[in-house]
């Protein structure tokens, strides 16, 4: 498709860009937005399907020969298209890629490998921590990510930011039922669950051996790791900390942990 040239922000074609900042597209949509020169390359890099590419007249002569033919590229003048995105358009490349439905649990096991390394958030709700989470997963080499309800959109436009589109490669489901799922992984599949705690009586990290098959449960900034969540598992570690500490980030913390676990594997 011919690159099409926007001078109208009422024009129907780019509504998905409008007003980003304060509107950001639907969970459950049909599409979601990828930001940036690294993350839309990255998106068109992938197997999801890209809709379509929005980007500022200065920077047709760049993008307009690394946008393959049948996907839709827009070009705003940089005004233009800071008034319809809602914010200082200064990369001046932005992307909609096509969702699809979550995989299920059986989708995302690797059978084909013996150990399984898993990381399971029931309610992980602040964007940036769970950006984090699914960057740090994929760079430690972890074969799922499972989130729960409470937890906010993996493909939400701040969350695929943090992440650098590690979310495009690494398989994540949004269980519908995180508690029968955490059921399976340890009664049908052998996975020992590890409940990431601040726990003087947890076991200490550097002391915790894994089995084949493990995944970590990590909670919340405020809340933590819920007492349920916590019940659920086979385990509770803890990573000791200088007295007075309150306690980690929960992305930091992740990054401990799965570094421990993925090298003692390696």
């Amino acid at each position: 498709m011919p690159r099409v040239f926007i001078d109208d922000l009422n024009d129907p074609r780019v509504q998905p860009y409008r007003q980003l900042k304060a509107s950001n597209l639907m969970r459950h949509g049909e599409l979601f937005v990828a930001e940036g020169t690294k993350l839309v390359e990255r998106l068109l890099a992938s197997d999801y399907e890209t809709a379509s590419v929005l980007i500022s007249a200065r920077r047709e002569p760049v993008w307009g020969p690394k946008v393959p033919p049948e996907i839709p590229l827009y070009v705003i003048p940089q005004e233009l298209g800071a008034q319809l995105v809602g914010f200082n358009f200064h990369v001046g490349v932005v992307a909609c890629g096509k969702r699809r439905p979550s995989p299920t649990l059986d989708d995302v096991l690797p059978q084909s490998k013996s150990a399984w390394t898993l990381v399971i958030c029931p309610n992980c709700d602040n964007p940036e921590n769970l950006g984090a989470i699914i960057r740090i997963s994929r760079g430690m080499g972890v074969d799922a990510l499972l989130l729960g309800k409470g937890c906010c959109d993996p493909f939400s436009r701040r969350v695929l930011r943090v992440s650098m589109g590690a979310a495009f490669r690494l398989p994540i489901v949004e269980s519908r039922d995180l508690a029968a799922d955490l059921h399976r992984l340890r009664h049908e599949f052998g996975v020992e669950l590890l409940a990431t705690v601040l726990d003087p009586a947890a076991e200490p990290l550097h002391r915790v051996s894994r089995s084949d098959r493990i995944g970590l449960l990590f909670g919340n900034e405020h809340a933590g790791l819920g007492p349920a969540w916590v019940q659920c598992c086979d385990r509770r570690v803890t990573i000791p900390m200088a007295e007075g500490t309150d306690s980690l980030n929960v992305a930091v913390a992740a990054g401990i942990f799965l570094y421990h676990f993925t090298r003692e594997s390696a």
